[in-house]
């Protein structure tokens, strides 16, 4: 089938890259968003998807409104328009541009987890599985009728980013399976449940602010789920009374011992332990403001512990 691939995020870079190499399609054209300036010098820099596309010899479109150019769409005579991880909403004009399906990829077993952090939410919410989707995109927000899932379990070490990366690779798995269906004319559409869906919002750095009024279970959960994006962080102030910021990472430990909320309950080559609304959290490694990630036995090898954190 001649395919359109629209994405811009790294998650979809397992699946073009199996298009790409292909012998069943072709990917005729790639459409991702316009470069932006990237880090402290902001060096304009294109996304990864950009990049392997064209090593591969395949067009790449980067238009800033994708909605406002459907005719350099149409001239693509696409069959299939993949759509992964693209940052744009796509009008109902774009949508019936391909003549077989415009399908979107989406990583969470729809209709729970709509929305833009999808993996985060799993985590946080303590899902014990979750998967890739195949839908064919709707107007509404990954609204879609379900055509496949491929789904893969949670463990409880689970990151943000190692998630990503598994689900990552369950993009092609899942495309397969769908393209297969499509040229067989035997794919299904499945209306999605609206009673069964969750919405999980954009996130933000603040969003990684910890609450240490909340149990010990569910900041366990967040630390895993913001790493690496937007990371977690908190107040705490030391003995000359002045605040600053740390930022926690993962592995974290589930400790059963009690305290106010936001009390250094144990320091040293250990790790630190902190009370939480219920029981605490063992940390093993940080970053202070302005310093490199190193584990707790080198910071505190330099810094005064912690007189407690701040509860938000």
């Amino acid at each position: 089938m001649k395919v359109v691939f629209l994405g811009t995020g790294e998650i979809g870079l397992p699946t073009l890259r199996w298009l790409l190499a292909s012998r069943e399609h072709e990917v005729v054209a790639v459409v991702t968003q316009p470069d932006k300036p990237v880090g402290r010098k902001m060096v304009l820099t294109p996304p990864l998807v950009k990049v392997v596309a064209e090593a591969a010899g395949v067009r790449v479109w980067q238009p800033v409104k994708i909605r406002d150019d459907v005719e350099t769409l149409r001239g693509l005579g696409a069959e299939v328009f993949v759509v992964v991880a693209y940052g744009q909403m796509l009008t109902q004009a774009v949508i019936d541009v391909p003549s077989v399906a415009c399908l979107n990829l989406h990583a969470s077993l729809l209709p729970r987890h709509r929305g833009a952090s999808p993996i985060q939410a799993a985590i946080l919410a303590g899902d014990k599985e979750t998967g890739m989707t195949i839908m064919h995109v709707a107007l509404g927000l990954d609204s879609g009728d379900v055509m496949l899932a491929e789904r893969l379990s949670i463990t409880d070490a689970e990151t943000g980013g190692t998630l990503h990366d598994k689900l990552a690779e369950c993009g092609p798995v899942a495309l397969e399976k769908a393209l297969h269906l499509l040229a067989t004319g035997k794919a299904p559409r499945t209306p999605q449940d609206e009673k069964a869906m969750t919405h999980c919002r954009k996130l933000l750095r603040e969003h990684g602010v910890i609450d240490w009024s909340q149990p010990a279970q569910e900041i366990a959960r967040r630390v895993r789920a913001f790493d690496p994006w937007p990371g977690t962080t908190t107040r705490f102030s030391v003995v000359d009374g002045e605040s600053r910021t740390l930022k926690l990472f993962p592995p974290v430990e589930i400790v059963a011992v009690e305290g106010a909320p936001g009390t250094l309950l144990e320091t040293g080559a250990g790790g630190l332990v902190v009370a939480c609304g219920d029981q605490a959290v063992k940390f093993h490694s940080l970053q202070a403001e302005g310093k490199r990630r190193m584990t707790v036995a080198e910071w505190l090898a330099g810094n005064a512990p912690p007189v407690s954190f701040n509860l938000r």
